[in-house]
């Protein structure tokens, strides 16, 4: 095991990719090992708090549970509870927090809140997701692909729908792990390379036609239309992505044994049609499952370096 200084995970370029290679190994080796009922404590006496400013199924339950299977214990803290930045400052916030526990994973709305907090921080902060950036989801996205497909190096994925949080990490990760994104989003709703943090268009192309971008594809993705925080747009976006809906179309011109996966919740007949979520080129729970499997390698990791056995 080797020493490491703090490190936080605020968004997918934060590690390396040798630390990725070395998190989905682990990541197998985990939810091997849960799958056999056996018992890994790695992580026993430390506590993870978990701060929600965003409301969260999937983002709470593989924190909270993967975090007991590890051995360790669980703070949660609603926006009630902690209210980032207006009951006092984030800064004396993290100060507090941070010293009495051994890990912070926080879900909130601007990526700026989660920067400032671990500034201050004396121990590893986990992005759960912010307005800017989803990596803990695209960590899992990476690691079912590569267990149902081997690698994603080369590999081409196409991103249907927002240019959101999730549309900037997939930047990020391919930039980083040598595969290309095919972008199709709706006129007014385009990535913001700034935002997403890419050096250039050298591992993504932009497509007008959602049909363009997944011809090909090895993994079609999507997500919601109206993410949280943008429900006053509803009815707009309803509007502007009708023509943004993976449906069975879309997926035949995609490779004949491509993938299909959203980070959910998903709204059938929205952004996918329910033959292709609920159909065998879905592996939406597998990928659902995996945000736990992975979390738990990345806690490991930030908080005791490369474990060996």
């Amino acid at each position: 095991m080797t020493a490491m200084a703090i490190r936080h995970y605020l968004q997918f370029s934060d590690l390396t990719a040798d630390e990725y290679a070395w998190i989905f190994q682990r990541a197998a080796l985990i939810k091997a090992k849960f799958k056999a009922y056996e018992k890994y404590h790695p992580l026993a006496d430390r506590t993870l708090a978990m701060i929600f400013e965003k409301a969260s199924t999937r983002t709470r339950v593989s924190f909270e549970a993967g975090m007991y299977q590890m051995g360790g214990s669980v703070v949660h803290l609603t926006t009630g509870d902690t209210q980032l930045g207006r009951a006092e400052p984030i800064e004396d916030t993290a100060r507090v927090i941070s010293r009495m526990v051994d890990l912070v994973m926080i879900r909130t709305f601007g990526q700026d809140k989660i920067e400032r907090f671990a500034a201050h921080s004396r121990v590893p902060v986990i992005n759960g997701l912010t307005n800017e950036f989803h990596p803990c989801q695209i960590l899992a996205d990476i690691f079912t692909f590569i267990e149902h497909r081997g690698s994603i190096a080369g590999k081409v994925v196409a991103w249907v729908g927002d240019g959101n949080n999730m549309a900037n990490t997939w930047l990020q990760a391919a930039e980083l792990l040598g595969f290309t994104v095919h972008l199709s989003t709706p006129s007014g709703y385009e990535v913001d390379q700034s935002v997403a943090g890419v050096r250039g268009p050298a591992s993504y192309k932009v497509f007008k036609d959602p049909q363009d971008a997944c011809r090909g594809a090895d993994l079609v993705t999507t997500d919601v239309w109206t993410s949280m925080g943008y429900e006053a747009e509803n009815e707009a976006r309803r509007k502007a992505f009708a023509d943004w809906c993976v449906d069975a179309d879309l997926m035949a011109v995609a490779r004949p044994d491509a993938l299909f996966m959203h980070c959910l919740p998903a709204h059938r007949g929205e952004e996918v049609e329910a033959e292709v979520i609920d159909g065998p080129q879905s592996v939406v729970w597998d990928e659902a499952e995996n945000r736990m499997h992975v979390q738990k390698a990345l806690m490991e990791f930030l908080l005791l370096g490369r474990v060996q056995g």
